[in-house]
């Protein structure tokens, strides 16, 4: 079977569409070698098939060399873990969403438009590899994730640059 893969960006600030605020939402720096941090990727991934459902200890401490600059952020609902949002400084001042997703239990309470405008605020906020600023933002999803993800992606600002069909193997997260 095959999916398709949609890739979006943001080349300026002012492109987000903010989403209205959730009070109780909110978007806290964590450690990705911290075992709650990858228990919620994992609940966020399981739906959607996301390798890092099934990481041990040692595929995460792997993960993690390989991925030095990645900074890993909890989404939190009342200060309860309610998804993840991870974020890749690249050259050239441009930033990646890896990474993003509320869990199952919180998925369809109309949190995701607000957990998608913190976490692109905060890859805007993000230092870049390199001098200057950030440039340009951007992440990719599928159709094997969440049915809203390319909508809510779009209603924030994102812009899709590049599709492709591909097979089913799941390459992320």
């Amino acid at each position: 079977m095959e999916k398709t893969v949609t890739y979006l960006e943001m080349t300026d600030p002012g492109q987000l569409r903010p989403s209205p605020a959730v009070d109780a939402l909110g978007l806290v720096a964590a450690d990705g070698a911290s075992p709650g941090v990858q228990a919620v990727q994992a609940r966020v991934g399981a739906p959607h098939g996301w390798r890092s459902t099934a990481r041990t200890a040692a595929d995460w401490a792997a993960h993690l060399a390989e991925h030095p600059r990645r900074r890993y952020w909890l989404l939190t609902y009342g200060g309860e873990p309610a998804g993840v949002a991870n974020l890749e400084p690249h050259p050239g001042g441009e930033v990646e969403i890896t990474t993003f997703g509320l869990v199952p239990e919180y998925v369809g309470r109309g949190l995701g438009g607000y957990a998608l405008t913190l976490a692109l605020r905060q890859a805007w906020a993000t230092e870049p590899l390199g001098a200057g600023a950030v440039r340009r933002v951007w992440l990719h999803t599928d159709t094997e994730d969440h049915p809203n993800a390319l909508r809510n992606y779009e209603s924030r600002g994102l812009r899709a640059y590049r599709t492709e069909t591909v097979g089913t193997a799941r390459e992320g997260c």
